[in-house]
């Protein structure tokens, strides 16, 4: 507690008298352990100039239990409206990603994914089944430019742009479809199907030993897919507190708040009164999630650069539009190798 005392006392202090250190000229890095967010943080720092980063990371996400708002729901609830009900799903994902510095002002940065996911459902007779999807998903280029990186502090902006590169027409069969592939509800696609435009500001800071930063994204969907519909907006406030646990490794908290739209429109290939998923009034959610981390960075010999990380995180809050399936947990795992 005393250490954690101290870190917010060094937030809240660099963060009043930012302007009035102008005497000194350490520079914010990421060289150290806690020099990188938590994993599940994108877009978080820059690069100096010339220098690569490439990144892989695998990220399981668990939702299970039916939840309308902020209250829990029965299966006999759901199927008072809908023919089938969804039990849990699983989504994992694989991402790569790779970073380019330009200049020290500028660092570029492309990411794609490969998702799968699976859905276990029940119908009103009790029969329950499963769905799957998987493939490509969507891409995102984004530009990073350094504001300022003075005093031990460092801001940065984002601009992106998301590359409809995901299918939005994964079919399966189920126990209705007589043998054939039918259209999959919304969140068992695996792109959005739409151009889309992603805004960040990133404020990172350093103590001796320790670090913290604030990012705040939005992505937005610009026009509406070849279904007639776009997925809603998504608006990420994260904040986070790293300490050194020695010159390798860095332990850290995470909390962030989020606010997805509603589905905007609603495919024609799909009959909102069969399953809540298919049914665009059980879409958009309000989460503050809670995560812990560890980075670890090797800083010698032949992978020097090379850092492993891994958070877990759940959420603390989580308000539901309609009916939806709950966010348990998610897990990220990743590794970052940056050089010259």
């Amino acid at each position: 507690m005393k250490h954690l005392f101290i870190a917010l006392l060094c937030l809240a202090t660099t963060l009043t008298f930012a302007q009035e250190e102008k005497h000194d000229s350490h520079h914010w890095t990421s060289g150290r352990p806690d020099g990188h967010a938590p994993i599940s943080v994108m877009g978080d720092h820059v690069h100096h100039k010339g220098e690569f980063m490439f990144s892989y990371r695998y990220m399981t996400m668990d939702m299970r239990q039916l939840r309308q708002g902020t209250d829990d729901v029965t299966n006999a609830s759901a199927h008072a409206n809908y023919m089938v009900a969804p039990q849990d799903m699983v989504m994992n994902m694989h991402m790569l990603g790779a970073m380019y510095a330009p200049s020290d002002k500028i660092t570029l940065m492309v990411m794609a994914n490969y998702l799968e996911n699976d859905m276990t459902l029940q119908m009103r007779n009790g029969m329950n089944f499963n769905t799957s999807s998987s493939g490509l998903g969507d891409v995102m280029v984004s530009a990073l430019y350094s504001i300022f990186n003075k005093n031990n502090k460092a801001m940065h902006a984002q601009v992106g742009f998301n590359i409809p590169t995901g299918s939005i027409e994964e079919k399966d069969v189920t126990p209705m479809s007589m043998g054939m592939q039918m259209q999959l509800p919304y969140p068992m696609q695996l792109g959005t199907g739409s151009f889309g435009a992603k805004l960040g500001l990133t404020y990172l800071g350093q103590c001796n030993t320790f670090s913290w930063g604030h990012q705040l994204t939005g992505m937005i969907n610009v026009n509406d897919n070849d279904q007639d519909y776009k997925f809603g907006n998504q608006y990420r406030f994260n904040n986070w507190i790293a300490a050194k646990a020695g010159d390798n490794l860095s332990i850290s908290v995470r909390l962030e708040g989020v606010l997805i739209d509603e589905i905007d429109g609603n495919s024609d290939l799909l009959n909102p009164m069969m399953v809540t998923t298919a049914d665009t009034k059980n879409s958009g959610a309000t989460f503050i999630n809670s995560g812990f981390g560890l980075n670890y960075i090797i800083n010698g010999g032949a992978f020097i650069g090379l850092r492993f990380a891994t958070e877990i995180s759940t959420p603390l809050y989580q308000d539901l539009e309609g009916i939806q399936l709950k966010q348990n947990y998610n897990l990220m795992f990743g590794l970052q190798y940056a050089f010259h």
